[in-house]
């Protein structure tokens, strides 16, 4: 039978024993039957284990009469912790901690690990959530709700729309607003303070969403001490021990820093504590190439900071060549966001102000007498450069979070190089009782929305209510820029490489928003693709758009491209005019042609 639990939330002494612990589900066949060794919905008869289960096809009445040890047979390792623990056994140096026992236990409490916990509760598993930040080296923590509420999607939206605001206010006076003339000012600490409001409301909202789902919230840090045993820690050094018959790893990552160089640790800032961040950070460097240098950069500029950014190699790695040089080139036009290309930093060291090797404290926002400045030093082709900057932001990758979680104990393979957990299709992992979601999945986009999806359909998976799987094809996405660049699908060079040059298409515009005109934008700011397949059906294979709003366009046309949609489609498709949208439908220049891609007229 399924193990219940009574009054959680009063503490472990409160969980009901009983003289078996729930048998371990085994993959079981037909439509009816949980599928990937899935839990059972609630209410159904325990079924057979999955090889370190205890016996096939047992109903309870067979289970009661098993009680007796001559007639038992082989203990799982959840029947041996729930036994050792009732019978006072404990190993040596273990502490004596009452086993809890759930259904599922899922460990990280980002976007994915609550999706998937309020998902399995609601169709009546009992769950348990294990979540805990450790502190940036600057010293950052935040609440529930994982990178996206905290230091992600949340904080940077909000920063980038600030940004576009001080952008409409120096377009204002072209429409004929009457805007003081002296320069404006912005107020960081302002911004950040409501910011964090903002995010703070959104923790309390997730607690609150998992005390209505009955849904357990351990607020400590969990590694495994057996396969079927997770050991969770306190800040005040308590501890629970959970078991459960699965697992869903989400524990996500963290910011990589640069421990390969003098300061790359010890004197910088990340993405973890920027947002929170007291004092306006001033001069900045970001150094890396991905998208979160390129957003932090273009958001800092906009609210009125020299924003640089430094690139080892290409900006934009993995997106269409052609739309990441253009954002760059965006970014380095209007904009003021000043690029250091091709190179290498080699040291970050303090300085006070006038340039003095001295310093007081960690590097991190601009005060009036410059006394926390840092110098970075690179290297472009061995010839050696530097410059002072008020912050240095790292965004030079991100680490999935597994170190400390005693994978190998349940037999949980990672990826050599990544570090990061391999699963198959169903998001189950080399232990088949534990599956993982979310950026600490290997091979898997690293977005909020695939997180959520996938820790969804898993828990649906697991309660034995349906059997569809996470489509990881055709995700949309957008980077928010100061011009936002928003993509789905095959970028051109991913097109070029399937079906070679000849089996490929590509309609492309250079525009300019109609909202652009009176304060005189440039009209070269704005510029999309649409990749189509040449031949055959024509199928659409990518849409790219950089432009205002990009990420609420493209939306739509994921919707298209899932649904196979063609070059005929895009043909026969009216525009709403005059919007962005429209230019996607309407473009009909091919690159093939060499013709003017510019849009002429209204």
């Amino acid at each position: 039978m399924l193990v219940a639990c009574a009054g959680r939330g009063e503490g472990a002494s409160a969980f009901r024993r009983f003289a078996r612990a729930p048998t371990l589900p085994r993959l079981r066949g037909g439509a009816e039957t949980p599928i990937d060794g899935g839990l059972r919905p609630s209410g159904e008869a325990s079924g057979a284990g999955d090889g370190e289960g205890d016996g096939e096809g047992e109903d309870e009445a067979e289970a009661e009469a098993e009680l007796e040890p001559e007639e038992a047979e082989p203990e799982s390792e959840l029947e041996v912790a729930s036994r050792r623990e009732g019978e006072g056994e404990v190993a040596e140096g273990e502490d004596e901690v009452e086993v809890e026992e759930f259904d599922l236990v899922v460990i990280g409490g980002g976007s994915g690990g609550l999706a998937c916990a309020q998902e399995a509760a609601k169709h009546g598993q009992t769950v348990a959530v294990c979540d805990f930040v450790s502190p940036s080296p600057s010293g950052t923590t935040w609440g529930l709700g994982g990178t996206c509420v905290n230091v992600g999607c949340i904080p940077k939206k909000l920063m980038h729309q600030a940004a576009l605001l001080g952008g409409a206010l120096a377009d204002a006076g072209s429409y004929g607003w009457n805007v003081p003339p002296q320069p404006r000012v912005h107020s960081w600490a302002s911004l950040v303070e409501n910011v964090q409001m903002h995010v703070k409301a959104l923790n309390f909202g997730y607690r609150a969403a998992l005390l209505s789902a009955d849904v357990e919230y351990v607020n400590a840090r969990a590694c495994f001490e057996s396969a079927h045993v997770v050991r969770a820690t306190d800040r005040e050094g308590r501890v629970r021990r959970l078991c459960a018959k699965a697992f869903v790893l989400a524990v996500g990552g963290r910011p990589r820093y640069l421990d390969e160089i003098p300061g790359g640790r010890d004197l910088v800032l990340s993405s973890d504590d920027l947002f929170s961040l007291r004092s306006p950070p001033g001069k900045t460097l970001c150094i890396g190439g991905g998208y979160i240098a390129l957003e932090c950069a273009g958001f800092l500029a906009g609210l009125g900071m020299e924003a640089h950014v430094l690139v080892r190699s290409v900006p934009l790695r993995g997106f269409d060549r052609q739309m990441a040089e253009h954002v760059v080139t965006q970014m380095e036009g209007e904009h003021g966001v000043r690029f250091i290309r091709a190179a290498r930093p080699t040291r970050i060291e303090r300085v006070a102000a006038g340039g003095s090797d001295e310093g007081d404290e960690r590097g991190g926002g601009a005060d009036a007498a410059g006394a926390r400045r840092l110098r970075v030093t690179w290297d472009i082709d061995g010839v050696e450069a530097s410059d002072e900057f008020d912050t240095v932001l790292v965004a030079v990758g991100r680490d999935a979070q597994t170190v400390g979680l005693r994978l190998d104990l349940p037999g949980v393979a990672l990826d050599a190089r990544t570090g990061k957990v391999v699963a198959d299709e169903a998001e189950r992992t080399s232990a088949p009782h534990v599956y993982a979601i979310g950026d600490v999945l290997h091979g898997r986009p690293e977005l909020t929305p695939v997180a959520i999806q996938a820790g969804k359909l898993l828990a649906r998976r697991l309660c034995g209510v349906s059997d569809e799987r996470m489509d990881y094809d055709g995700v949309p996405t957008t980077v928010f820029t100061p011009v936002e660049y928003a993509c789905v699908g095959a970028s051109e060079e991913e097109a070029t490489r399937a079906l070679g040059e000849e089996g490929v298409e590509v309609r492309h515009s250079f525009f300019r928003p109609l909202e652009w005109a009176l304060p005189h934008r440039p009209d070269n700011a704005c510029y999309l693709k649409v990749i189509f397949e040449r031949g055959g059906r024509e199928r659409a294979l990518g849409v790219h758009l950089c432009g205002p709003s990009a990420g609420e366009v493209v939306q739509g046309f994921a919707l298209a491209l899932k649904a196979g949609c063609t070059a005929r489609h895009f043909e026969q498709t009216v525009g709403i005019h005059p919007t962005c949208a429209e230019e996607l439908v309407a473009a009909s220049v091919t690159k093939r042609s060499g013709a003017d891609p510019h849009k002429r007229g209204c």
